[in-house]
């Protein structure tokens, strides 16, 4: 490494961000940058720790300390030639990543671990403004046609990757542009649409084929795609929200997160909305789920100047400690707070939702709520909950946003006319040895597969896939499998 000592030297720190009542004024990003010295200090963090447990904990297998020595060296082509040969879009995945790489640092086992996610945006943005980041398409084409279906970060991943082995993609897209969750799910606060643009640019160029505004299984049926492409990569996400089917469901004012969100990407990118806007202006607002797309909600809700936010888990509360049953290196089930959460919000723990209440004209007006505990096995894992006696209580609130997950993908459409199988959890049944569904040209990658995930799972599945259908298409391949670039379980 290039600075031995570097972990005993510096300690963590990352950009500075904007104060919450500042930011809450607008939709734009409010991370700022490190300057040099601060990126090659936090660079010279990473150890030579013999066995790097990152790279496992890395869904795509980066391979972060010989980037970040390149980094501490201040050689941004080889710190950019590093990190893209396994990762396509260090822009997402340094803005919106949980980082697991990070929990899995052996840094972190007694410290602060390296800020891996930062530097890679860093190293990003650095090689854009530098100029390294150009098409990679070669002259000579394979003759072989790849519909893609679905233009989130599994589906884009596959069609770069594809396209570098000189197959001519397609990609297929039902809304108006390309991006899927990238464009309308995550706040543009975390993740402005410069961005996905800019990449979608370079697809272009390389000569990857975006036909928005279609959707395959109506306008196009899916025995028809199958028909005209040599292959086929399903990677429309899972987009069947989970629901809470309790008493006054039906009224007005609850609707699902997803909806809530992409009407706001919408109304920052100033495109057309639908007449039912859901605005949470003047409103007390309670979100229910405590994950990322619920952080996003909280978010979005004050930005949108909420009388008041709350947001519910039924969960209790996590500590602040690592627990016994996420040892290193997993991702530990710890006490988070998001950006969102600092800008205001009530959090609720250990609180289950018995109804909604409603008033005399149909509109949601308080949820009826009472206390849980939770019995755990000598671990900490929960087992099973119960009420406890007299905590029943209404929380007011006139908008009530579900965030708690999603169910699988859509079957209807698309997947019925094809026939592919799924399993038990309505996900596209296909082995992580081959991404090959029960339709020999028709392959599946991302949260169609394996359900709701992460960004970096997402282009992980989408590269893996990729590879498959190479090999399908042309006996052999040349594009590179996690395994081979550091991945090690």
């Amino acid at each position: 490494m290039g600075h031995i000592t570097g972990f005993k030297e510096f300690e963590r720190e990352l950009p500075a961000k904007a104060a919450p009542q500042e930011r809450v004024a607008h939709n734009r990003e409010f991370v700022g940058m490190f300057s040099e010295d601060q990126l090659t200090k936090q660079a010279a963090r990473c150890m030579d720790c013999g066995i790097p447990f990152c790279h496992s904990g890395c869904p795509l297998g980066n391979i972060i300390p010989e980037f970040n020595d390149a980094v501490y060296q201040q050689d941004w082509e080889e710190a950019y030639r590093i990190l893209s040969s396994t990762n396509n879009f260090p822009e997402f995945t340094g803005r919106i990543c949980p980082a697991p790489c990070e929990s899995a640092c052996v840094l972190s086992i007694n410290r602060a671990p390296v800020a891996i996610e930062e530097i890679e945006k860093h190293i990003i943005e650095i090689a854009f403004v530098k100029g390294y980041v150009q098409p990679t398409a070669p002259v000579l084409k394979s003759g072989k046609m790849v519909a893609v279906v679905g233009s989130g970060p599994a589906g884009l991943a596959a069609a770069a990757q594809l396209t570098k082995a000189g197959h001519s993609v397609t990609v297929f897209e039902r809304d108006d542009r390309p991006g899927g969750l990238l464009r309308y799910g995550v706040p543009d606060f975390k993740l402005e649409k410069w961005v996905i643009d800019r990449r979608i640019q370079l697809l272009e160029e390389d000569g990857v084929v975006f036909r928005c505004n279609t959707e395959i299984g109506k306008d196009i049926s899916g025995v028809e795609l199958t028909e005209a492409f040599d292959a086929v990569i399903l990677s429309g996400g899972a987009t069947v929200p989970r629901d809470l089917p309790i008493p006054g469901r039906e009224l007005q004012g609850i609707h699902f997160a997803m909806p809530y969100l992409t009407e706001h990407n919408r109304r920052v990118s100033s495109l057309p909305l639908s007449e039912d806007e859901v605005l949470a202006t003047g409103l007390d607002v309670v979100v229910i789920g405590s994950g990322d797309t619920g952080s996003d909600c909280v978010g979005t809700a004050n930005r949108q100047q909420a009388r008041s936010v709350t947001q519910f888990a039924m969960m209790h509360q996590p500590g602040t400690e690592r627990p016994a049953h996420t040892p290193w290196p997993q991702e530990p089930a710890i006490f988070r707070t998001s950006t969102s959460h600092e800008e205001g919000c009530q959090r609720y723990w250990g609180i289950h939702t018995k109804a909604f209440l409603g008033d005399e004209l149909g509109q949601v007006r308080a949820l009826l709520v009472t206390d849980v505990t939770w019995e755990t096995d000598v671990l900490g894992r929960r087992l099973r909950f119960e009420e406890i006696a007299g905590s029943e209580r209404e929380i007011p609130c006139q908008l009530v946003l579900l965030a708690v997950g999603f169910a699988s993908p859509q079957y209807a459409g698309l997947l019925e006319q094809l026939g592919v199988a799924v399993d038990e959890r309505g996900n596209v049944r296909a082995a992580e040895s081959s991404y090959q569904t029960n339709i020999p040209n028709v392959f599946v990658a991302g949260d169609m597969r394996r359900g709701q995930s992460l960004v970096v799972w997402a282009i992980s599945e989408g590269r893996e896939a990729a590879r498959k259908v190479d090999l399908f298409l042309t006996g052999k391949t040349a594009l590179p499998s996690k395994n081979a670039v550091g991945m090690f379980n």
